[in-house]
């Protein structure tokens, strides 16, 4: 298995077999060559451990909020020993203790998802021309790099708002790197038509990120919020430096195909023809990158890309905000502490880990994208809904109405960022060069993650005011997040019925995710 078996491929074959150093020590071991589906298995696996890490790090600076600008002591701790510590200025950060600490938590997020947004495109434009394993190395370890010096501040006394603001920019920038290499590594590996189980299973690694990060950071919070920020910096340098030892770019780079691979059954490669594989595509005839303009123009990037505006608004203002709302909201007449909140908000993420695998399923059994998203954005409103007003109510409501907001929540944007933007990278349009699954998923995430910007940002402000309107702004997002897809579900709905009354086989009915 040390070489592509198809003549052709050989013939057309442009890049050389470079397996990566972890592989090599590997084979050398087991003295044989890896198996398509090992590798398939270390692609997962890498490729989750790595993104589960950057959402890790990035989770922890909505843990330290309620530590860097405490709750004022007009609440129920105006009877705790907590008031006086506030009163003397010893509780908080300056300058995030002060009138508009919460305004500047506010533009710290702006700050990192702007830059994040922005960053994006240009990761994808890159990692579509690059080595992937180098370029998810270098985000992983500059995102560690300036998460631990955010935490660095914590030790050298630094209360200047401009050093977290540029070091937060910094580490946007790098964590931009990290979503589109690897939905293009997955692409590359792994066939289109089970995409959505595949994906929502694997897009766990969003929640499980998120509750690792918020677990880790509240723990060490005790130590000083410093150690909240540093430790998951070194935990992703780590994982990164893993990923730079492991991971195969694509079945060309390290010499595999599934073809080679004994445990494939002769059903399945007779079945290449309807359902390809990315890996297995053998025309390298126009491998050139597809431009950016000309990846906007495939039928279904600009939809998808606008209703993740609004998706993304709404979750990435939970994921920034809940803990800091959860701890300023009286629960059953209590307030808890900051580590209590910051491990209830985690039941979001646990919610949404259902919501990503619910949403993956329900549309590859429907084969239905666009309808399943739009669905779930739906169904978002009334949960928001109901958790503002009744969340308070009880322990026992607040879990129940937090884990089914997560489903509705998460589970359209863990969709529409993997199994979706993964489609259409691949898009018939495209006359099979894979090269564009990077730059599509910049686009559809880029464009996401400047709603994910503003959400935090309005916040910031809105919530000094009121949250019952941050609430109001959230559903509002969520209706319009659905209203975008509205052209695609009609032609799903339309595509549908023209088929089932022709009576076709599942198996034979179009994709109208990708072809609208």
């Amino acid at each position: 298995m040390g070489s592509i078996s198809d003549p052709e491929n050989n013939e057309n074959k442009t890049n050389t077999i470079t397996k990566p150093p972890g592989i090599r020590l590997l084979e050398c071991v087991k003295k044989s060559n890896l198996s398509f589906k090992t590798h398939q298995a270390i692609v997962l696996l890498s490729t989750f451990l790595a993104y589960a890490s950057y959402h890790a790090a990035r989770k922890t600076t909505s843990i330290i909020k309620s530590s860097l600008d405490p709750p004022p002591p007009n609440n129920s701790f105006l009877q705790s020993s907590n008031t006086l510590s506030w009163l003397l200025g010893t509780g908080g950060w300056a300058p995030f203790n002060e009138a508009n600490g919460t305004g500047l938590l506010g533009d710290l997020d702006l700050a990192f998802l702007f830059v994040y947004s922005i960053g994006m495109f240009f990761s994808g434009h890159i990692g579509d021309r690059m080595n992937l394993r180098i370029f998810l190395t270098i985000g992983m370890i500059g995102t560690g790099l300036f998460t631990s010096l955010f935490g660095v501040g914590y030790w050298a006394n630094i209360h200047i708002f401009y050093y977290y603001l540029i070091v937060q920019m910094l580490a946007g920038l790098f964590q931009s790197t990290g979503w589109p290499s690897v939905v293009a590594l997955i692409g590359n590996w792994f066939e289109k038509g089970n995409r959505g189980l595949i994906m929502g299973v694997w897009n766990a690694h969003t929640s499980v990120g998120n509750i690792s990060g918020s677990l880790i950071a509240s723990y060490f919070l005790k130590y000083g919020w410093g150690w909240s920020m540093v430790v998951p910096g070194l935990m992703i340098t780590l994982v990164g430096l893993l990923l730079f030892m492991f991971l195969p770019v694509d079945p060309k780079s390290v010499g595999v195909n599934k073809d080679d691979d004994k445990a494939v059954s002769s059903e399945k490669i007779g079945a290449e023809f309807t359902k390809p594989l990315l890996s297995l595509k053998i025309s390298h005839e126009k491998e050139s990158p597809v431009g950016f303009i000309e990846a906007w123009k495939i039928p279904g990037v600009a939809p998808y890309a606008f209703c993740l505006f609004f998706a993304k608004l709404v979750a990435y203002t939970f994921l920034y905000w809940l803990p800091f709302y959860i701890s300023q909201s009286a629960i059953d007449g209590e307030y808890l502490s900051d580590v209590e909140a910051g491990n209830l908000s985690t039941l979001f993420d646990v919610g949404g880990v259902v919501g990503g695998i619910l949403a993956g399923h329900i549309s590859d059994r429907l084969n239905a994208r666009a309808i399943t998203a739009a669905s779930f954005m739906y169904c978002a409103i009334p949960a928001l809904y109901l958790y503002r007003n009744y969340g308070h109510v009880s322990m026992t409501i607040n879990i129940i109405l937090m884990l089914v907001t997560g489903i509705f929540v998460n589970g359209p944007y863990a969709l529409i960022t993997t199994a979706v933007s993964a489609d259409l990278g691949t898009h018939r349009s495209l006359k099979g060069n894979s090269r564009a699954l990077a730059t599509v998923t910049a686009i559809i995430d880029g464009t996401g993650s400047i709603g994910a910007a503003i959400g935090p940002l309005l916040t910031g402000y809105i919530s000094t005011r009121s949250w019952s309107a941050v609430f109001t702004m959230l559903m509002v997002a969520a209706f319009v997040a659905g209203l975008f897809l509205t052209r695609l579900v009609v032609a799903e709905i339309a595509t549908k019925w023209e088929d089932s009354r022709r009576d076709l086989p599942t198996s034979a009915r179009r994709s109208t995710t990708v072809d609208v």
